[in-house]
């Protein structure tokens, strides 16, 4: 069997600016959430017989107490936040397993459930929909890879080295000193990823860069720079790897045989007809649900 773990934050996001506005039966904005049940939906009917969604239930996390400028849902549009727990409760609905994250991340959920999914020999492959590129980390070998939705690409461990020119198991330390602008780290001053990846491909981990690695050079980098800024900031970087890993000692569950989709709930016939309104029976939620059942 194949697992699909999907980043419900980034889709819900995605949906957000890709599709026009959509309101419910109440006047509620609901276009993001049709957008990705719909998605899902559509994952179904191609095969998909294992699935789970890792939500930001609260954008916030244990890292906004390590780094004051971790990413917060400050400046997310009203409209798009208020659209995370009615896609948790149409998830649900719909029978999909759903994992909203209070005190760690959508991406440590879904780390954690890749962790846990890769442990059963009746896996095949664990498939990681999201393009975030901390869920590098977790790719292993071609059992355990990422998966680009929109773009439509697989990457597996050595699409990681090709795209990062680091294994997966370096992520963090090149995220450490590159930064994430989009969590919100800055990473340390002078580094970039060219520098980052070929230092990083040959220690590896920020401990096992030697003191004396001036002596070394790559390209037209300036090592004696770049040593002395990790020698003084040392313990930033140190904390920025921390941001950049991923948990996996979430306990989500215990046999994949729980991610098994079985079908829509009873709750999810009167939900779709709210969220369905105005549409025609052959483009609503409900008849994709119906299709899409076992």
């Amino acid at each position: 069997m194949e697992i699909h773990l999907i980043d419900g934050t980034y889709e819900l996001f995605r949906h957000y600016y890709a599709l026009p506005s959509a309101r419910d039966a109440g006047g509620r904005e609901v276009g993001a959430v049709r957008g990705v049940l719909a998605s899902i939906l559509g994952m179904i009917r191609q095969g998909c017989t294992h699935l789970a969604v890792a939500t930001d239930h609260v954008i916030e996390s244990f890292r906004n107490g390590l780094w004051p400028g971790y990413k917060t849902s400050a400046g997310i549009e009203p409209e798009l936040l208020a659209q995370f727990p009615l896609l948790e409760e149409a998830l649900s609905a719909l029978g999909v397993v759903v994992w909203p994250m209070v005190e760690f991340e959508a991406d440590d959920a879904l780390a954690a459930g890749a962790a846990i999914a890769a442990r059963d020999s009746r896996v095949q492959r664990v498939l990681i929909c999201t393009p975030d590129k901390d869920l590098a980390q977790c790719v292993r070998g071609t059992r355990v890879v990422q998966v680009n939705r929109r773009a439509r690409s697989v990457c597996d461990e050595a699409g990681v080295v090709a795209k990062f020119g680091v294994a997966p198991g370096s992520i963090p330390d090149y995220l450490a000193l590159v930064g994430d602008a989009a969590d919100g780290y800055p990473g340390l001053p002078g580094w970039g990823a060219k520098s980052a990846a070929a230092v990083l491909a040959r220690f590896r981990r920020l401990e096992e860069i030697p003191a004396d690695w001036r002596e070394w050079h790559v390209n037209a980098m300036n090592p004696g720079g770049l040593a002395y800024t990790l020698a003084e900031q040392r313990e930033q970087a140190f904390l920025f790897r921390r941001l950049a890993t991923l948990r996996t000692d979430i306990a989500l569950f215990k046999s994949v045989d729980e991610l098994e989709w079985k079908g829509p709930t009873d709750a999810f016939a009167p939900l779709a007809a709210r969220l369905d309104a105005g549409r025609a029976k052959n483009r609503s939620l409900l008849a994709s649900a119906e299709a899409a059942s076992p």
